[in-house]
C-alpha cells in the first residue's frame, strides 16, 4: 500500500469526520421535528461544523435535540483542533526539508527541549486549548449565571457551547440572534472576542506570546525575543481590529447604530471587526448593514486569521507578504522583506497562488450562486451573494439571512466552499512545498507589452 502525502491526509480525516456528522444529524433523534432533515441540509450542517464555519440552514438552538447539538459541538472541537493540530504536525514535516538552522529552531519553537517527542505536542496542543476553552466556560458561566440565576444546567451548558464555538471560531450560537441580546453587555463581549481572538492567533503564536515577557522593564525592542509569524500575526490583527472598529464606526454610526450609546457602539463594532475576520458570531443584524459596511466585513473575511489556528482566509501571513510584494514590485526591488527580513521566493510564490486561487473561487462561485439560484432577491443580491459566499469560504459564518433560503444546487456549492475554504488553501500550500522540484532546461525569453 503506498503512503499517502499529508494533505491526502488531511482530507481523507475532514471527510470521514463530516461524513459520520451528517449521518448522525440525519437521524431522528438529533431534531425536535422528525423526519424534517433532509441529508442535504445534514451534508452543509456537518460541513459547517467539521469546517467551523457557522453558515446554518437550521436554527442550532431550537431545530436539534440536545443530541443533536452535542454532535455539532463535537464536530467543530474536531474540526478546530484537527486542523491546528495537523497545521503544526506538518510544519515540522515540512521543516525537514528547510536548512538545518531554519529546521533546529522551528523545532524548538514547536516542540521545544524534548525535539523528537510529537507525542508531547499533541498533548501540548491538547491541554492549551482545553485549559483555555474551560476557562472561557468559567467566566461565561459566571456571568450568566448573574444574569439567569434561574436555571443554572442551561447557563452551564450554553457556557461551555459557546467557549469551544468561540475558540475554535465555529461561530455556532444557540441563540436564535447570536449574541445581539448582549450587544451592550461588556463582560461578555469581552470574554467572546478574547476566546476569538485567542483561537484565531493559532498554537504557534500562543507559544511565543510568552516570550514577549511584557512584565519586565526596561526592555528596548519586545520584539526582539519572537520570530517573524509572530509579529505580523499579532501587529496585523492589532491593526485590523483598530481599523475594523473605525470603519463599522463611521459606516454605521447614522445608521444601524444610530440609536446606540456610545459604549453600545464602541462594542458592537469591535466585536463585529473582530469575529467578521474569523468567527460568526454578531451583535448587529448583518442584512441591515450597508453595502458599503458588508463589502468592508468582506475584505476582513477575506483576509482571516493566522495560520495553524481555528480561522481561515487567506491568512494573515499571506495578506502581509502579498502588500510587502506588491511594494517592493512599485519600487523596482529583486527582494521582498517584512521587518527587516528577506522573504524566501519559495513563499511569495506561495503567497502569489493561495491569493489567486482563493480569489478565483470565490469569484467562480459567486458567479454561479447567480446563475442557479432562481429565489427572488432585492437589489442588493449580489452583494448578498458574495458576501455568503466569501463567510464560506473563509469559513467565518456570518450571513445576511439568505442561507435557509437557497435552494440544493446552491447549498452544495456553498457545502463545497466551506470544504475547499477550510482545506484547499492549506493542503494546496503544502503540495506545493512538498513536490518542489529543479527546472534543469529554460526556453528562450521573449519580451511582450503589458499593461
Amino acid at each position: 500500500m503506498r503512503k499517502f502525502t499529508p494533505p491526502q491526509i488531511i482530507v481523507f480525516s475532514f471527510l470521514v469526520i463530516i461524513s459520520i456528522g451528517s449521518i448522525l444529524l440525519f437521524l431522528p433523534v438529533s431534531t425536535n421535528a422528525n423526519g424534517s432533515m433532509n441529508f442535504v441540509d445534514a451534508i452543509f450542517t456537518a460541513t459547517s461544523a467539521t469546517c467551523v464555519t457557522g453558515l446554518i440552514v437550521k436554527d442550532t438552538g431550537s431545530f436539534f435535540t440536545p443530541f443533536g447539538q452535542i454532535v455539532i459541538l463535537v464536530l467543530f472541537q474536531l474540526g478546530g483542533l484537527g486542523i491546528m493540530t495537523f497545521s503544526v504536525l506538518f510544519a515540522i514535516l515540512l521543516g525537514k526539508r528547510l536548512s538545518i538552522s531554519n529546521n533546529i529552531v522551528i523545532q524548538d519553537t514547536l516542540i521545544g527541549s524534548n525535539k523528537g517527542s510529537i507525542s508531547k505536542l499533541l498533548k501540548n496542543i491538547v491541554k492549551v486549548v482545553l485549559s483555555i476553552e474551560l476557562l472561557g466556560a468559567i467566566f461565561l458561566f459566571l456571568r450568566w449565571n448573574i444574569l439567569n440565576i434561574e436555571n443554572i444546567w442551561h447557563n452551564f451548558y450554553s457556557a461551555i457551547f459557546h467557549s469551544i464555538s468561540a475558540f475554535c471560531n465555529a461561530g455556532f450560537s444557540l441563540y436564535k440572534t447570536s449574541f445581539i441580546k448582549y450587544s451592550s453587555d461588556v463582560y461578555i463581549n469581552i470574554i467572546m472576542m478574547l476566546l476569538i481572538i485567542t483561537g484565531g492567533l493559532g498554537f504557534i503564536v500562543l507559544l511565543n506570546i510568552p516570550k514577549l515577557k511584557l512584565w519586565k522593564k526596561n526592555r528596548r525592542n519586545i520584539w526582539a525575543t519572537i520570530d517573524l509569524q509572530t509579529k505580523i500575526v499579532l501587529i496585523t490583527s492589532i491593526v485590523l481590529i483598530l481599523v475594523g472598529t473605525i470603519f463599522l464606526l463611521l459606516l454605521e454610526n447614522n445608521s444601524l447604530m444610530k440609536n446606540f450609546s456610545i459604549k453600545q457602539k464602541f462594542l458592537t463594532s469591535t466585536f463585529q471587526a473582530v469575529t467578521a475576520r474569523t468567527a460568526g458570531f454578531n451583535t448587529l443584524l448583518i442584512a441591515n448593514l450597508k453595502q458599503a459596511s458588508l463589502f468592508f466585513l468582506i475584505i476582513l473575511m477575506f483576509i482571516g486569521a493566522s495560520p495553524a489556528s481555528t480561522g481561515s482566509g487567506i491568512k494573515i501571513t499571506t495578506f502581509v507578504i502579498l502588500i510587502a510584494t506588491i511594494t517592493a514590485m512599485f519600487k523596482n526591488k529583486d527582494q521582498v522583506s517584512v521587518f527587516s527580513r528577506t522573504i524566501p521566493k519559495e513563499i511569495v510564490r506561495e503567497v502569489i497562488l493561495i491569493f489567486v486561487f482563493s480569489l478565483s473561487w470565490v469569484i467562480g462561485i459567486s458567479f454561479l450562486l447567480l446563475v442557479f439560484q432562481n429565489l427572488e432577491f432585492h437589489s442588493t443580491s449580489f452583494i448578498k451573494i458574495l458576501f455568503e459566499t466569501t463567510s464560506a469560504f473563509s469559513n467565518v459564518g456570518l450571513s445576511t439571512g439568505i442561507t435557509s433560503n437557497l435552494n440544493t444546487i446552491s447549498k452544495i456549492l456553498i457545502t463545497i466552499t466551506m470544504f475547499v475554504g477550510r482545506l484547499g488553501p492549506l493542503t494546496l500550500a503544502w503540495a506545493v512545498m512538498l513536490h518542489r522540484g529543479k527546472i534543469f532546461y529554460k526556453y528562450p525569453e521573449e519580451k511582450i507589452m503589458v499593461g
